[in-house]
């Protein structure tokens, strides 16, 4: 497909990032409306999954604890009929289309199709039991209480739940925000279409279009224009977009990926609109926004459970870390008092997820009157700026111990994932997003302490176009394959990276 090569050219064509533009008033009153931390639909129904799971089989157990263990003491056979009983119940309810957003939201017939399906489920375990020869094993009056007691505490957290999503929904919560590219009619039918969706979860929060007020409106069915496509990618980093549609025809080749060279840096799901298109591809060429096909052209990297299981991974695996590394840390800041004045720890502003501004910790390797908060001069061999000890530091990458606290306390770094540079670091007197084409691109991940790019060999100082070139194409490739095994075995990697101590310094 034409689309497939369009991506891989966006990629591997990137144009450099423009200085930023100045957003209209319309879009700066747009990013600065008041916006709750989001939350991913596929995660939110996943959970209901697994405390449903748990709450079916602590019913069970509860009415086997209380009813059949004191007359006939632990067996066994009840322990595998609640797992069973639990596990059927999760299937029958996936079955019966509950487990969506949309029947969260407290539509009447969830309940009688939650009251079926968890019927039909103890229909099969009875005659399961039956055909087994077994009902004689169970007491009836444990599945009678597990049955009724189960049912309601399952319509219960139902209503619970329902409540719970009414309020995110109305704090926007549950939204995909939603940006159209194109403000012509098809724009407007495009827009007309995904209003037109019953129980959506999208929002349209803006248009945006290159082409004159005169071929471009600046209303289109109640969704304002916001400026160019130059715009959206400044208008992305002061708030949360999660969708990007093109709405132009697929003819309009040339335009569309002139347009996907600008806006590939983002951490956003893009799609081209084929509601209009006369062109017909295959079926399974389409994803589905409700009704509306689309043809996907890139997807956030990293998204849904994948974000959770990054999380996890970074909370659980760094705080372990730094309980292991504590000793050497504070050898480390005793070191550094006794070598120079000054503190221990200082921060320094990089660039973070989105091209966020954070503050990283790091051992103060410098004498405190040279600090070069913003890098704007970068370390190199035998750097005067240096201390004593910091040169051991910087050389044996234990400065970097303190970004444990980012990860575990801040959050706003990660284990693994792309080297945060300083605002201001530079390679042959070229700030990075000038010395290399898409640089930003690398942002669409939160960044880390190690890499792909560190465990193959290219860290230390970037004096060179090249060298900063290579680490961009390294970070890159880490977040197109990501996994957490990818992370594990990076991490595994890393200590033997930091033997080789020729660019480190």
């Amino acid at each position: 497909m034409m689309f497939d090569s369009a991506a891989a050219t966006a990629a591997a064509a990137a144009p450099r990032v423009q200085k930023t533009p100045q957003l209209s008033a319309t879009a700066l009153n747009v990013a600065k409306q008041p916006l709750r931390r989001g939350y991913s639909p596929i995660v939110v129904a996943g959970t209901v999954r697994l405390v449903e799971i748990a709450l079916v089989a602590l019913v069970g157990f509860a009415v086997y604890l209380a009813y059949v263990v004191p007359s006939e003491g632990f067996a066994w056979r009840y322990v595998g009929a609640v797992a069973g009983i639990a596990l059927m119940a999760m299937f029958a309810f996936q079955a019966a289309d509950i487990y969506q957003i949309q029947a969260f939201r407290g539509h009447e017939k969830q309940y009688m199709r939650l009251a079926s399906a968890w019927s039909v489920v103890f229909l099969i375990a009875i005659s399961m039991s039956f055909f087994a020869k077994a009902g004689d094993q169970f007491s009836r009056a444990w599945l009678g209480g597990f049955y009724v007691l189960g049912l309601c505490t399952l319509i219960g957290f139902r209503r619970a739940l329902f409540l719970l999503v009414r309020r995110w929904t109305r704090e926007g919560r549950l939204d995909r925000r939603t940006v159209v590219v194109g403000a012509d009619k098809n724009g407007e039918s495009l827009i007309s279409s995904l209003a037109a969706q019953r129980d959506s979860d999208v929002c349209v929060i803006g248009v945006f279009d290159d082409r004159g007020e005169a071929r471009s409106p600046l209303n289109r069915e109640g969704a304002q224009k916001l400026g160019t496509v130059d715009d959206l990618v400044e208008f992305a980093r002061h708030t949360r977009v999660d969708l990007v549609i093109f709405s132009l025809p697929i003819s309009a080749e040339a335009r569309i990926l002139q347009m996907l060279k600008k806006l590939w840096v983002l951490p956003v799901d893009i799609r081209l609109s084929a509601h209009t298109n006369k062109l017909r591809f295959r079926p399974r060429s389409y994803s589905y926004i409700g009704n509306v096909p689309v043809i996907d052209i890139f997807d956030k990297p990293i998204a849904d459970w994948d974000v959770v299981m990054k999380w996890l991974f970074d909370k659980v695996v760094g705080a372990l870390a730094l309980l292991c590394v504590a000793p050497f840390m504070a050898l480390v800041a005793l070191a550094i008092k006794l070598d120079s004045k000054g503190p221990v720890l200082f921060k320094q502003r990089r660039y973070g997820f989105n091209n966020e501004l954070i503050e990283v910790y790091k051992f103060r390797s410098m004498y405190v009157e040279a600090t070069d908060a913003t890098a704007h001069r970068l370390v190199s061999k035998n750097d005067p700026r240096v201390t004593r000890v910091g040169r051991f530091i910087r050389k044996t990458s234990l400065d970097e111990l303190p970004q444990l606290f980012n990860v575990v306390f801040a959050g706003n770094l990660s284990l693994v994932g792309p080297r945060p540079h300083a605002v201001h670091a530079k390679a042959e007197n070229r700030i990075y997003d000038e010395a290399v084409d898409g640089y930003f691109a690398r942002h669409r991940v939160k960044p880390g302490i190690t890499g792909w790019a560190q465990i193959n060999g290219w860290r230390g100082e970037t004096d060179s176009q090249e060298k900063i070139q290579r680490r961009v194409e390294h970070d890159l490739y880490y977040i197109e394959n990501w996994s957490i095994l990818f992370d594990v075995y990076i991490l595994a990697r890393t200590p033997f990276a930091l033997l080789n101590l020729e660019s480190a310094y």
